[in-house]
Order: structure tokens, then C-alpha cells, then sequence
């Protein structure tokens, strides 16, 4: 027990020196602003496309930069009363500033009255302030960490802030050209399409890939007389966490170790497995809705949040399964040597 404490006392002494303490506010303020939108928005959590389930895996990826990183971090701060500490201290509460004002001062609503209706309904515009919390928070969260690290120590941060960046883009592209009709993303859409037919008509069911419901591809299955038809459209496709896996992959490989030919190996062995998992995403929403209904909460359930999650926790997974694979292959070839 004597030594335990000894050990916790050791490290709360590392912890509140000065130096370490230079380094709180960016890891504070994104913790503390994900906190406070949780307080206020528990049930959002529970979404990930259109929700904010998200934040979960941007935390997850912060506490992964540190973990990898700690060491080489070093925080452009002299003292704790230097201006510098202070405008950084600042910085990091401007997130929760920007939340609590959107929230009580009516500001989400006037973005809300101000978004354009597509085909009449009003969906899209209700989640307009969302994508425009998640790039104001990737910004405002690149302002703490430039403060805290300088730019140069602003990279070690590259792979959560970008995640966030890149979620708020998706958003903002999906609410202003909804159903697919933003033509670039949508062109992959099809080959998905397909192949998740045939992994359907490999289970059993019947497929038909026809047509097009305004920018979307239209898929019918049925089996045993239970019958669902989809638009699918790009973000349903998965085009998104191709996206988002790319963007984080590329930005963790550049920063890494590995040699060129191990770079575009890990690269492309997880897109192919990324792309892998958002035809079975799609096959499976078709077999819940054939089982449940088309409009059965089964399939929005897993439309919203278990479909997108699969392929959000892979990719975060991904990141970490290199890190071990490496130091295992290097620990190998050690002892081989």
C-alpha cells in the first residue's frame, strides 16, 4: 500500500510541474467542451451520422496522440504567469463559450430559419448547426493547441482535430446537396451498391440494383415475400469513412516510421478493409429492413448509429493495430538480429 501511494505521489508531482501543467490547456479544453456538449446534449451521443458520437473518437484519438507522442510535446511556454499561458488559457475556453452561445442565445435557431428547405422538408437545415460546431471546434481547437505547442507541436495534433474537421465537412456537403446529387462522392456509391448485392444474393436474398431516386442509387431486396427498396446515396455507401479514413491514415503514416512500400501496404490494406465493411453495412441495413420494415426504428437504429460506428471504430482501431504491429515486427527482427 506504502509503495502505491509512493508511486500516485510521484506522479502527481510530475504531473503538476510546471512544465507538464504547460501542457494542459489544449488537453483540458477539448475534454472539458466535449464534457459540457454531453451535459447538454446526452441523447445526440447516442447518434453518429448526424449526431455526435464523433467526439467519443476524437477524444479517443487526443488521448492516442499523447500517449504516442508525451515526450516529444513540448509547450511554448516559459512560465505559467507568461502571456503566452494566458492567451492559451483563454483559447481553451473559448469551445465552451461558442457552445453555451449557440445554445442559450438562440444562434443554432437562426441558422436553422436561414438554411434553405429542400424538397420541402427541414431536416437538413436542423443539422446545420451541428456541422458548423464541428468545424468551429476543430478551429478553435487548433488555436489552443498553436497557442500551447506552437505550430510545430500543433501537428502532434493532426489526426483528432482533422477527424473533426473532416466530419463537419461531410455534414455541411450532405445538408447543402442532400440524396446524393453531390456528384464526386456519389460516383462510388454505385460499385458499393453492387458489390453489397452480391454478398445479399450470396445470403440467400434477392437483389436488384435499378434506377435512381433523385442523386441516389436505387436498391431492391427481398426474400420470402418481405420486400425493401433504398436510395442509397453516397453517405450511406460509406463513401464518408473512406473519407475520414484517408484523411486520418495519411496524416498518421506521414508522421510515422515506416518505410515507403510499409506506408502504402498499411494504407491500402485498411482502405481495401474500410471499403469492405460499408458494403456489409449496407447489406445489413437491407436484412434489417426486410426482417423489421422499411420504417421500422430497427433501421434507422442502425442506420444513425451502429452502421457508422463499425466503420468509425475500425478506423480508430486501425491506427493503434499499426502501432502494435510494428513494435511486434521490430521486436522480431531484434531478436533475430
Amino acid at each position: 500500500m506504502k509503495k502505491l501511494l509512493y508511486k500516485l505521489k510521484s506522479w502527481l508531482q510530475t504531473i503538476l510541474q510546471p512544465q507538464n501543467l504547460a501542457k494542459a490547456p489544449f488537453i483540458l479544453s477539448s475534454t472539458m467542451s466535449i464534457m459540457t456538449l454531453y451535459f447538454l446534449h446526452p441523447e445526440s451521443y447516442n447518434v453518429t451520422w448526424k449526431g455526435r458520437a464523433y467526439y467519443i473518437f476524437f477524444l479517443w484519438l487526443v488521448f492516442l496522440e499523447i500517449a504516442l507522442n508525451w515526450g516529444k510535446i513540448k509547450a511554448k511556454v516559459n512560465a505559467l504567469k507568461s502571456k503566452r499561458f494566458l492567451a492559451s488559457a483563454i483559447a481553451a475556453f473559448l469551445p465552451i463559450i461558442y457552445i453555451l452561445i449557440i445554445d442559450f442565445l438562440g444562434i443554432g435557431k437562426i441558422i436553422i430559419d436561414s438554411f434553405p428547405k429542400y424538397y420541402g422538408m427541414s431536416f437538413w437545415a436542423e443539422s446545420m448547426p451541428l456541422a458548423i460546431e464541428y468545424i468551429v471546434l476543430a478551429a478553435l481547437f487548433s488555436l489552443t493547441a498553436a497557442l500551447t505547442y506552437g505550430v510545430e507541436g500543433l501537428r502532434h495534433f493532426t489526426l483528432s482535430i482533422s477527424l473533426l474537421s473532416a466530419i463537419g465537412l461531410i455534414f455541411l456537403v450532405d445538408n447543402l446537396y442532400p440524396y446524393g446529387e453531390f456528384t464526386p462522392f456519389q460516383i462510388l456509391a454505385p460499385a458499393t451498391t453492387m458489390l453489397a448485392s452480391e454478398i445479399l444474393s450470396l445470403m440467400g436474398y434477392r437483389a436488384e440494383v435499378k434506377g435512381q431516386s433523385y442523386g441516389a442509387v436505387v436498391m431492391k431486396v427481398w426474400r420470402d415475400g418481405d420486400k425493401a427498396s433504398f436510395g442509397i446515396a453516397w453517405p450511406c455507401s460509406g463513401v464518408e469513412s473512406l473519407i475520414i479514413y484517408s484523411v486520418v491514415t495519411a496524416l498518421f503514416l506521414k508522421d510515422s516510421s515506416f518505410s515507403r512500400k510499409q506506408k502504402i501496404l498499411y494504407f491500402l490494406v485498411g482502405a481495401i478493409i474500410t471499403y469492405i465493411i460499408n458494403a456489409l453495412r449496407i447489406a445489413k441495413i437491407f436484412i434489417i429492413a426486410v426482417e423489421y420494415g422499411v420504417t421500422s426504428p430497427e433501421v434507422r437504429r442502425f442506420h444513425d448509429y451502429y452502421g457508422p460506428l463499425c466503420s468509425v471504430t475500425w478506423i480508430a482501431a486501425y491506427q493503434l493495430i499499426m502501432v502494435i504491429t510494428q513494435l511486434l515486427l521490430e521486436k522480431m527482427r531484434s531478436k533475430n538480429a
